[in-house]
């Protein structure tokens, strides 16, 4: 059985595609579910993201689970699979394994180092944890993830690149997110949007000019008891945006929630209105970035400017830890799946040894107890002695050469002398 990753990501495929393929949370459960249906796969668990969906599964067979897992995605997506297909990546077993490293760690993030991915993939866990989809392989798998994660931004200073997408959206905002009379309107009250209002306060905003709305008002009201922010009804999203010189939202909606005649209307005034769309699907129609007076930054802006981001030593650094990780862990993997076979071996050694022992007594009965138990300990020790270096050896076996002959691997585990078998195997000699 070998890990198995198929997904698309921001840096895979076009924003459009990548909110058609989106997934919310009890889409990213059912797909886990229908993963499983596959025969070849036992265990999987999903990350989906704003600019990510990955799958990951433990599967005893490759071509056939990746065929399977991306008809799955292409299935939930309505995108058809001869359009989807180009912009899905694969990795298997290592490569898998390097993966998912790499994106918990940020170094595959749309902003190098930023934290955010570590809660989601924290969450991809527990989802399936939650829902049995995740077994011990997939387990062993995220915790190790989530482990490597932490230690990159404690080791480094890789998150100060961007702590999150929120930061960075902030940043590209310009400095009217600075500006003491600005107001701000946060529609969604989720996870980005808390992130979002506690950024804005993080940098000197007035909690006081800072209004959320949400389709649910007591989601709103729970930013307002932990922040001091103001909390309106989504009935009146018209004419808070009317009053807003900067919309940031992340509703979590399946379509468009600012279209262009919307925003056109709040705007009337021809006052400048800064958008910050976070939403994947997004919240924001893609003709609003051509009115006059509006400034939109999305997830399409933030991706051309992670492009042009410098690589930064910390992230380099990482790259190491992330490297040195992935082969600490797959060395580990493979010591686990040979533990089963010491143990056996080691069992067997000791049943044989009682049996002989049982049956030497039951002949030997003019020996005392001294020597019946000299006796014992020689068949102890000569089955110590022949297991040993079996015991020793065998991890070293399961990283040789794949082509290794069964003649090869008695040899290799027993430590045979290789004259001793080339005289036996000699043309002419005993064997």
């Amino acid at each position: 059985m070998s890990v198995l990753v198929v997904g698309l990501s921001h840096k895979s495929a076009p924003v459009d595609l990548l909110e058609q393929v989106s997934l919310d949370t009890d889409a990213a459960v059912k797909l886990s579910h229908q993963a499983l249906d596959v025969e070849a796969i036992s265990e999987s668990a999903v990350i989906s993201t704003c600019n990510r969906v990955e799958v990951y599964v433990e599967s005893d067979r490759f071509h056939g689970a990746v065929e399977d897992v991306a008809q799955l995605l292409a299935d939930r997506s309505g995108v058809r699979r001869e359009v989807l297909l180009p912009h899905v990546y694969v990795h298997y077993d290592e490569a898998a394994v390097a993966h998912l490293f790499r994106v918990a760690a940020g170094l595959d993030s749309m902003i190098l180092g930023e934290s955010q991915i570590l809660g989601q993939v924290r969450d991809a866990l527990h989802r399936g944890q939650a829902e049995s989809t995740v077994g011990t392989s997939l387990n062993a798998l995220f915790q190790q993830a989530l482990r490597i994660g932490k230690r990159g931004h404690a080791e480094t200073d890789i998150d100060q690149l961007a702590p999150s997408i929120v930061t960075a959206a902030l940043d590209a905002a310009g400095d009217v997110i600075v500006e003491p009379a600005t107001r701000f309107l946060v529609a969604g009250a989720g996870t980005m949007s808390l992130l979002a209002v506690r950024t804005l306060i993080e940098r000197g905003v007035d909690p006081g000019r800072i209004w959320v709305a949400n389709r649910t008002f007591q989601r709103a009201f729970e930013l307002v008891a932990g922040f001091g922010v103001s909390a309106v009804r989504w009935e009146s999203l018209d004419v808070e945006l009317a009053a807003a010189d900067v919309l940031i939202t992340c509703t979590g909606a399946a379509g468009v929630v600012f279209d262009t005649e919307r925003v056109v209307r709040a705007t009337a005034d021809g006052r400048p209105l800064t958008v910050i769309d976070m939403a994947l699907p997004r919240d924001v129609a893609h003709d609003v970035r051509n009115l006059p007076n509006v400034t939109v930054v999305d997830i399409e802006v933030l991706a051309s400017q992670a492009a042009e981001d410098s690589v930064a030593e910390d992230v380099e650094m990482v790259r190491h830890i992330v490297e040195s990780e992935v082969g600490t862990f797959l060395a580990a993997r493979q010591q686990a799946k040979v533990t089963p076979t010491v143990v056996a071996l080691r069992s067997m050694a000791t049943e044989v040894v009682s049996a002989e022992t049982a049956r030497l007594e039951s002949r030997l009965s003019g020996l005392d107890e001294a020597q019946l138990d000299e006796v014992r300990r020689a068949l102890r020790r000569v089955a110590e002695k022949l297991i040993h270096q079996p015991t020793v050896r065998v991890k070293e076996l399961i990283e040789g050469p794949e082509n290794l002959t069964y003649a090869d691997a008695l040899a290799h585990l027993f430590q045979l002398d290789p004259a001793a078998v080339a005289a036996v195997t000699r043309p002419g000699g005993d064997a």
